[in-house]
């Protein structure tokens, strides 16, 4: 499963890191370059450009949706 997803300030980064730590299953950021991060790390995000949209990527719909939506409130 894929959702693109636009973060527009580092308190949108802090929300994909606090929704995707308590999921049991991994969840990756996707970046325009080529990146990825996952979602699970601060540090990791950091890393990534946010100029475009970047998509998050995981195999749990419902875990997807839940990281997604923290963010688009």
């Amino acid at each position: 499963m894929v959702k693109e997803i636009k973060v527009s300030n580092f308190s949108e980064v802090k929300e994909i890191v606090s929704a995707a730590s308590s999921c049991l299953d991994d969840i990756g950021v996707h970046d325009k370059n080529g990146s990825i991060a996952d979602a699970k790390s601060i540090l990791g995000l950091m890393s990534l450009d946010y100029s475009a949209p970047v998509k998050l990527v995981s195999e749990n719909e419902a875990e997807l949706d839940r990281v997604y939506r923290s963010v688009v409130q």
